[in-house]
């Protein structure tokens, strides 16, 4: 078989993903190396690829496990060559972007992006008081790999922790309540922190709209790590402006890039990053998606079901 991998591993990763597929043909490429004989060949493809539309040339292809948790656009009808497995990598990225969660919300309730904007300025000055994290309410937003690591961190710091969820899951013990998306109009004026950990999908376009921005308090702030079409751009800005809400933090915007005239740059008390919370930044990271691969690739050869598979008809891991 011929197995294609896209993530730029060392040679210790190539080599534990080569041990668990022996006698297999296993090449190595990053996503803009990725030629249309390879593409031709492949029967495996471990991480992503340029566009999904790329996989209209794969004419041997039984599976492929993407290096992300969002499966946006290889879920379309008619992407996936008719037969092939789609799998993702849920379980790799809670560390990593759960605790890039947690830093924006202490830099801004503790107003540390302001004595930055000072510092630069070389300006010493108090910038009045601050709010504390401890005894916060979080709304978590999409209660998955991502949501429940931030909100068992937030547990720990002293919080009530309220998750929603798609479909009906067991609480677990921590948890204070876990709901559907039918409660959400309900619980948002009782957050404090609203984390939206949503994939990019139709069911969850606008999930945060100009209405339901109207619902949150002058307190809220509002982290989005998931997709940017998960929140009105638009409203949520003007919310800012007109001081509406406390703050929000945004590895993720609506358009993205965000462009450079867009007024979400200098809107008060909000922190953006360029959708950096994933990726590889972190190399535990990539070591979890090693580990995923390696555990499919092993299932796969002994006939087993692999693991992570994702339904086509909502995007999310069955």
């Amino acid at each position: 078989m011929y197995i294609l991998v896209t993530p730029p591993l060392n040679e210790r990763q190539k080599e534990k993903l080569r041990a668990a597929a022996p006698g297999q043909e296993m090449v190595f490429r990053q996503k803009d190396e990725v030629t249309p004989a390879d593409l031709r060949r492949a029967h495996i493809i471990l991480g992503n690829l340029n566009h999904p539309a790329d996989l209209s040339l794969c004419e041997n292809l039984q599976w492929i496990q993407l290096n992300n948790a969002g499966t946006e656009g290889y879920c379309e009808p008619g992407v996936l060559p008719k037969g092939a497995l789609l799998a993702n990598a849920t379980g790799a990225y809670g560390l990593a972007i759960s605790e890039h969660m947690i830093g924006c919300l202490f830099e801004l309730r503790k107003k540390l992006h302001l004595y930055y904007r000072n510092q630069m300025a070389r300006q010493w000055k108090s910038e009045g008081f601050v709010d504390v994290v401890e005894g916060s309410r979080v709304l978590v937003i999409g209660f998955g790999d991502i949501g429940s690591a931030f909100g068992r961190k937030m547990k720990a710091l002293g919080c009530r922790v309220i998750g929603i969820k798609r479909r009906p899951a067991p609480k677990p013990e921590w948890l204070e309540g876990l709901y559907g998306m039918e409660d959400l109009d309900r619980l948002l004026p009782w957050a404090d922190v609203v984390a939206l950990c949503l994939p990019g999908n139709a069911s969850t376009y606008h999930v945060l709209d100009e209405r339901r921005i109207g619902l949150l308090g002058e307190n809220a702030v509002v982290l989005n790590v998931g997709r940017g079409t998960a929140i009105d751009t638009q409203a949520l800005s003007a919310a800012l402006y007109e001081g509406r809400i406390a703050g929000a933090a945004l590895d993720v915007t609506d358009p993205e890039p965000l462009l450079p005239a867009h007024p979400l740059w200098d809107a008060p008390n909000t922190i953006l990053t360029p959708h950096i919370s994933g990726g590889f930044a972190l190399p535990e990271t990539l070591e979890q998606i090693v580990g995923l691969f390696e555990k499919n690739l092993c299932r796969f050869f002994a006939g087993e079901p692999i693991g992570n598979l994702v339904d086509l008809e909502t995007g999310y891991k069955r």
